[in-house]
C-alpha cells in the first residue's frame, strides 16, 4: 500500500468517529435522568444542593457548548473527568480495559479454533453426520441469546458442578503482581502456575458465551466459501495430477476459501464488542463493557462517549487490518 493511500484510509476514520459521537452525545443528553440527581438520590439532598452539583459537573452549561468543549478536549486525549468516580475518564477506562482485551480476545481465539475446522470438515464431508451436526450447531449457536446462554453455562458448570468459578476474572488470592493488565499473560510472567490456571478456569465461560456466536457464523460461512472454492477448475487440476486431498486443501483450497472469513470476521468485532456487555454483567468480569453499562444507568456522559470512541475505532483499526490480511491471502487482491 503507498502512503496516498494509506492516509486516504486514515482519512476515513474521522467522518466515522464524529458521527459516533454525535450519535451517543445527542442520546446521552435525551436520555431522562439528571446525573446530579442521580448521585444524591439516597442523600436526601436540597435542590440548592442538586443544582450545585450539576454547576460543579458542568451540566447546566448549554448542549452545544458541552458538545464543543467535549470534542475539543478529546482532540488533545483529554476525555474529562467520570461524573461518578471524580477521576479522568482515561484513567478509569485504561484500569478496565486489560480485562477486556483478555476476554475478546479469548473468544475470537475460541471462535477462530473452532469455526475453521469444522467448516472446512463440513465442506469437504458434505452431506454427512459431520456437515449435519455442524449445520445444527452454527444454527443453535446464532439463535441462543447471550444472556440466556451465559446464564445456562453458570447454572450448570460453575453452581451444579462446581468445575468452574462464578465470576470475576481470577481470585484475589492468586492474583499475580500486576505487570500488563492482562492475568494470564501476568501469571505467565511471573511464572506462577496457580496463578495462570486460576485466571484460564475464570476466562471459560465468559470467552465461550462470546464466542459462540461469532463461531456459528464463521463456520457457516468457511463452509460455504469452502464448497465453492472446491468446485473451481485449479482444484480438479490438482487432483488430476494426484495430489492427496489434505495437500490439496491445506496449500491450494484453504487460502482462497479464508478470504470471506477473514472479512466476516472483521465485521463481527462490532458484534463482539457489544456482545461483551452483556457478557461481562453476566459474568461479573471487571471489564470495560460492564463499566460501559454500569455508567449508563448513572448518566456517565463522558465516560460513556469515550468508551465508545474507543470501541469505534476499535472496529475500524480492526476492518483496516483485515484488508491488509487480504493482500497476504491472496497477492492478486489490491488496496
Amino acid at each position: 500500500m503507498t502512503p496516498v493511500l494509506l492516509l486516504q484510509r486514515v482519512g476515513h476514520l474521522v467522518p466515522v468517529l464524529l458521527g459516533v459521537t454525535v450519535i451517543v452525545f445527542l442520546m446521552m443528553s435525551l436520555t431522562p435522568g439528571d446525573p446530579a440527581e442521580i448521585m444524591l438520590a439516597n442523600q436526601n439532598a436540597t435542590p440548592a444542593q442538586v443544582a450545585m452539583l450539576r454547576h460543579d459537573m458542568g451540566l447546566d452549561r448549554p448542549l452545544m457548548e458541552r458538545f464543543v468543549s467535549f470534542v475539543g478536549h478529546a482532540l488533545q486525549g483529554d476525555f474529562g473527568q467520570s461524573l461518578f468516580h471524580r477521576r479522568p475518564v482515561a484513567t478509569v477506562i485504561m484500569e478496565r480495559l486489560p480485562a477486556t482485551i483478555e476476554l475478546s480476545v479469548a473468544a475470537m481465539a475460541f471462535a477462530l479454533l473452532v469455526s475453521i475446522p469444522l467448516g472446512v470438515m463440513a465442506a469437504v464431508y458434505r452431506g454427512g453426520v459431520l456437515d449435519r451436526l455442524a449445520t445444527v450447531g452454527a444454527l443453535l449457536g446464532v439463535s441462543l441469546p447471550g444472556f440466556w446462554f451465559g446464564i445456562l453455562m453458570l447454572i450448570g458448570f460453575a453452581v451444579n458442578l462446581r468445575w468452574l468459578p462464578v465470576s470475576g476474572a481470577i481470585d484475589f488470592a492468586a492474583q499475580p503482581p500486576g505487570i500488563t493488565g492482562l492475568m494470564v499473560v501476568d501469571s505467565m510472567l511471573a511464572l506462577r502456575g496457580d496463578s495462570l490456571m486460576n485466571a484460564l478456569a475464570h476466562l471459560v465461560l465468559p470467552a465461550i458465551t462470546l464466542g459462540l456466536p461469532m463461531a456459528a457464523i464463521l463456520m457457516r460461512v468457511t463452509r460455504a466459501s469452502m464448497l465453492e472454492v472446491l468446485r473451481q477448475d485449479y482444484i480438479t487440476f490438482a487432483e488430476a495430477k494426484g495430489l492427496g486431498r489434505g495437500r490439496i486443501i491445506a496449500l491450494h483450497a484453504l487460502k482462497n476459501g479464508l478470504l470471506p472469513t477473514v472479512t466476516v470476521a472483521a465485521m463481527e468485532t462490532g458484534s463482539l464488542l457489544g456482545g461483551n456487555m452483556v457478557v461481562e454483567t453476566v459474568f461479573g468480569w471487571p471489564g470495560l463493557g460492564r463499566l460501559v453499562v454500569e455508567s449508563i444507568f448513572v448518566r456517565n456522559y463522558p465516560l460513556v462517549q469515550a468508551a465508545v470512541l474507543l470501541y469505534a475505532v476499535t472496529y475500524v483499526v480492526v476492518n483496516f487490518l483485515a484488508d491488509l490480511l487480504y493482500t497476504v491471502l491472496n497477492p492478486r487482491v489490491r488496496m
